[in-house]
């Protein structure tokens, strides 16, 4: 029997999007922030007899020759990805290929998906064997939806870091638990993973790291999970694990994550993370208001000061990357001037602000959905509509207060997050704030070349950048170079995202200046899901 053909394509992301981080990808030699875990991990799934082929469409270009080899292609991803999965589906079907669709859009929106040949909706891990099943018994369409939150993931395969060229990425990526005890009512990830943390074994995960080790892969890796403090008797049983895998193989990796706010009370699991070296975690703020916050229902952000415990994270040497949400039902007039002032006082140098955005299948879709204010098929929209991400593209439903207000508000704190001045001051505050006591901040011979181009890039591109930027950014280094000198090798990997950050708040000013005059003239109105057409999307000028 002939071997099946796999052909694993990885949609585009929407252009224009505050995470594509495309001028630092270039500033530092890679193509794209990060690669398609989703695919590899579901590669390590498939039969070990098929042959198996990956196209990332965010480093590479799709041939049709590529799909001409396929027996199949699979396909699939999350709603930033679906103008392009939708895309590759018409591309390929156009071709005589069969396409399989799964991932988080084609789960949370399977209506969207129904012109793919199969679709595998939910958790992969306990539907691939019927789905492998099928295919050999000659089926050629059919829909496999996995039980919700009942996927072991104790069984999940190393993902196949083979099929990446691991320099088009400036991090690689991992996952050591899904799911979130909390319920914030516009949050996507308990409706896909649940409200229980479940955990890969500890030999899971450090086969998984192995993997990247031996493939000769240093630097950044990131825990993709959405909260990786979910489970937190779980993780501080890992952690040492961890460290003593790194300090064995003398440290290979520094780690990002994302966590909640909470992390902050565990001056245990804080040193964890430090001795295992995370340098870096995003956590979601969201609001300064704690009645805003008890609406949404994050209730954890209302019980603690956010700039105190921002400060004890970087004090553990972990820099924080905020998430700030405007459009919010009970905010009133100002608020942008309360995020910004949260921002500042925190010193969190990126701050990823966006309008509220209403994703299908969440508590807040199916509110708003009752109260006849969500705006129909918002997420069935062609590359004029849905194009780049919550920062251009949110407030998908009618607003309780005037929609040009919310719009106002939220000019205001891009405007006044990312000028330069107010960037690298953020940057060097909490730089003087983040405890380098090893390893962070350690200096290894064998990394100090990468480093040295690095910092030679980003200091290069930003003292090109002229005026404010060169002031700010020198001022920065200088300052931290006297006072916490091993901060600057983190102080530096964040500084390259402002060759991205810096032109990209530009675009949002713009894109948000034209949405307020269109609905100050009155010209503005929902707009109309269109069908999607077959056609390459379209790039941000």
């Amino acid at each position: 029997m002939t071997a099946t053909r796999v052909l694993l394509v990885h949609p585009r992301f929407n252009p224009g999007s505050f995470w594509n981080y495309s001028r630092t990808c270039e500033l530092v030699g890679a193509k794209y922030p990060a690669p398609p875990l989703g695919l590899i991990t579901v590669a390590a799934m498939l039969p070990a007899d098929w042959e198996i082929r990956l196209v990332d469409r965010n480093t590479s270009e799709l041939a049709d020759a590529d799909i001409a080899w396929a027996d199949m292609v699979m396909t699939g991803g999350m709603l930033p990805q679906q103008f392009d999965t939708l895309h590759v589906i018409h591309r390929a079907q156009s071709l005589g290929r069969p396409v399989v669709v799964g991932g988080p859009d084609p789960t949370s929106s399977p209506q969207v998906y129904e012109r793919a040949d199969f679709r595998v909706l939910g958790e992969v891990e306990g539907i691939m064997p019927d789905f492998i099943a099928a295919w050999r018994a000659g089926e050629r369409r059919g829909t496999f939806t996995a039980e919700r939150f009942k996927a072991d993931i104790t069984t999940t395969p190393v993902p196949r870091y083979d099929l990446l060229r691991l320099s088009d990425y400036t991090n690689l990526s991992l996952q050591f638990s899904r799911g979130c005890p909390f319920t914030c009512e516009f949050c996507d990830i308990i409706e896909l993973y649940g409200r229980v943390p479940r955990t890969k074994t500890t030999p899971q995960v450090l086969a998984e790291l192995e993997a990247l080790r031996v493939r000769g892969y240093r630097g950044h890796v990131d825990f993709v999970d959405d909260n990786l403090v979910g489970n937190k008797k779980a993780l501080k049983a890992f952690l040492p694990e961890l460290i003593a895998w790194q300090k064995r193989h003398d440290y290979p990796f520094e780690f990002s994550t994302e966590a909640s706010i909470n992390l902050a009370d565990d001056a245990e699991l804080l040193d964890l993370l430090r001795q295992a070296n995370f340098f870096l975690i995003f956590i979601g703020i969201e609001s300064p208001n704690p009645e805003t916050l008890r609406l949404m229902q994050k209730k954890q952000n209302t019980r603690r000061s956010i700039p105190d415990s921002v400060r004890r994270v970087q004090g553990a040497g972990i820099i924080v990357i905020g998430g700030f949400i405007v459009g919010f039902d009970d905010e009133t007039a100002g608020v942008g001037k309360g995020i910004v002032q949260l921002i500042e006082d925190a010193a969190i140098p990126v701050a990823m602000a966006g309008l509220l955005y209403a994703l299908p299948d969440t508590q807040l879709s199916r509110r708003l959905t009752r109260e006849g204010r969500l705006h129909p098929g918002g997420e069935v929209v062609n590359s004029k509509g849905l194009l780049g991400d919550q920062c251009t593209s949110g407030l998908n439903f009618d607003t309780r207060r005037p929609r040009q207000e919310v719009l106002a508000d939220y000019r205001e704190v891009v405007a006044r997050a990312y000028t330069p001045q107010a960037f690298f001051g953020r940057l060097l505050r909490a730089g003087l704030n983040l405890g380098m006591k090893p390893p962070a901040g350690r200096i290894a011979l064998r990394d100090l070349p990468r480093d040295g181009l690095r910092f030679a890039r980003v200091a290069l591109a930003l003292t090109r950048a002229g005026g404010a930027e060169r002031r700010a950014f020198w001022g920065m280094v200088a300052t931290l170079l006297r006072r916490n000198p091993r901060a600057l090798k983190t102080a530096i990997t964040v500084a390259a995202l402002y060759t991205h950050l810096g032109p990209f708040s530009r675009h949002v000013l713009e894109t948000i200046d034209r949405q307020i005059e269109e609905v100050a003239s009155g010209r503005w109105q929902p707009p109309v899901p269109v069908p999607v057409l077959p056609a390459e999307p379209e790039a941000v000028p």
